[in-house]
């Protein structure tokens, strides 16, 4: 399996080059070259085996450069002891309808540990095959959970450091004292004024900047992303909605063949991506529904052709997916339309901050997807009718979820079987779930409130969340865009 650039097909590299690197150096994303097929009577087989089992299998097809001992080392490693359901991502089946995929189960509580426990594992053995001994430097820029994901996954791993980038005011107060909490010799945490797509492409910028590279590479060292733009992120995203399928015929909610919908809560089009891939692989998909909050770009795109970043930008009780520059959006239009199409888009994207893609490119995409946005009434709104009504609690981002699958099947009277990605635990969210069950504002501290949230619902605070008031404050910096690679140059005391 070899992978490709999205703005040059000329790049042909393996996938342990493709997941050292990140990031392709004309600001390219790596994407298989091919995608390989899973038959039903493969997936009917699945069906029977542990979730470890599952990733190995679809993880081989793609990693082929990947021993069968060195992925099957990155797999158990990643999906241990570490994880408090035996089942990893297990299914709850709160009503017809409503089958909710939980991501959350992670040391983190977030569904980037999903890919972000078993990315460290990838990029060492990456490493020594592509890099020959190179330090790797992670940058992250995080709308909120691929942060803490990420450092938790990369604290101590040999040869490697990694630093965070968060906007200053778009997480939520436990996201901030999760990562500047954050133990380990190796890792480090700054604020960024401005919001995600700030940080984001101050790391973009930085990523391809040619002095910056020499000056890494005269000291050993070299860049590479645990961001979803990482191929070694986004493959391991993959595994869980093909697993989700196996839960959903091993339970009987359907048989095997029979079609579902997937809705998943997105703002930098990662989380979808994969269920796009795991559809394209074979997988019996029949709609995939993008979710967006008030940060409606995506809706806007899937429905019209046209992205347009010159908007207001909202800071939502939904933070992760506040963004306005979905990078990952650039996989799809390289599969739909090349290379040539995709330069074309993202240079109008950089010049003017937005471009229209061309009526049989929209055709496409209206075919696999359908889109839906709702706001933050409507979150708080969804999070308290799904708690009376079913005695389930969504965070702020699966409430965006079911909103617009419940106005997606109002409005076409689809009844297929759906698929809700659960991104986060609801406690790391509490004041905004408290706000929404209670009906009115909270004037409680962080731990008050999730306290008070586990009283009332009956349900367990997450360990990792709880222990964090007796945890120390690390990181207390804030930088601006324009001086993020000071930022860079000091933490690696070059």
């Amino acid at each position: 399996m070899k992978y490709l650039s999205t703005r040059d097909e000329s790049v042909r590299i393996e996938s342990s080059y493709a997941i050292a690197k990140g990031i392709s150096p004309e600001g390219g994303l790596f994407v298989p070259e091919t995608i390989p097929r899973l038959t039903l009577d493969e997936i009917g087989a699945l069906a029977g085996k542990s979730y470890v089992d599952r990733a190995k299998s679809i993880l081989s097809r793609f990693l082929t450069d990947f021993t069968p001992e060195e992925l099957d080392s990155c797999v158990t490693g990643a999906y241990g002891s570490n994880f408090s359901s035996e089942k990893i991502a297990p299914m709850a089946f709160v009503k017809d309808g409503l089958n909710i995929l939980e991501l959350f189960k992670g040391p983190t509580c977030a569904f980037k540990d999903m890919a972000l426990q078993i990315l460290p594992r990838f990029l060492t053995i990456a490493g020594k095959k592509a890099a020959g001994g190179t330090k790797i430097i992670i940058l992250v820029a995080t709308s909120g959970d691929t942060g803490k994901a990420a450092l938790e996954g990369f604290r101590d791993v040999e040869n490697t450091q990694i630093l965070v980038f968060y906007p200053s005011d778009g997480v939520s107060p436990m996201q901030k004292l999760q990562m500047c909490t954050q133990e380990g010799k190796n890792v480090a945490v700054s604020a960024i004024k401005g919001n995600f797509d700030d940080a984001q492409t101050g790391v973009k910028n930085i990523f391809t900047n040619p002095d910056i590279i020499k000056k890494l590479a005269d000291n050993n060292m070299a860049f590479s992303s645990a961001n979803s733009i990482n191929w070694g992120r986004l493959a391991p995203q993959i595994v869980y909605y093909v697993s989700a399928y196996c839960d959903m015929v091993e339970s009987g909610k359907i048989s095997c063949g029979d079609k579902i919908n997937i809705c998943v809560p997105t703002g930098n089009f990662g989380n979808i991506l994969a269920a796009y891939y795991a559809k394209e692989m074979g997988l019996p998909v029949n709609k995939l529904i993008c979710a967006s909050n008030s940060n409606s770009v995506l809706t806007d795109f899937l429905t019209t052709g046209t992205y347009d970043r010159n908007r207001e930008f909202y800071t939502t009780i939904s933070p992760s997916m506040d963004i306005l520059i979905s990078s990952n959006l650039e996989r799809l239009l390289y599969h739909i339309a090349g290379s040539e199409k995709v330069n074309e888009w993202m240079s109008l994207l950089k010049a003017e901050g937005k471009y229209t893609v061309d009526d049989k490119t929209l055709s496409e995409i209206k075919d696999l997807f359908a889109a839906g946005f709702c706001d933050d009434e409507a979150t708080k709104a969804t999070i308290s009718k799904v708690f009376r009504e079913d005695g389930y609690l969504c965070d702020t981002h699966t409430a965006v979820a079911v909103t617009v699958y419940e106005n997606y099947r109002a409005q076409t009277g689809d009844m297929t079987e759906t698929v809700i990605a659960s991104t986060a635990s609801p406690f790391k969210f509490s004041k905004a779930v408290l706000e929404a069950i209670e009906g009115r504002e909270s004037s409680l501290d962080e731990f008050d409130m999730v306290k008070h949230l586990a009283e009332i619902t009956g349900l367990e605070c997450p360990a990792p969340l709880a222990n964090l008031k007796e945890k120390q404050v690390r990181f207390t910096g804030c930088c601006s865009r324009d001086n993020m690679d000071e930022v860079v140059f000091n933490m690696l005391g070059i």
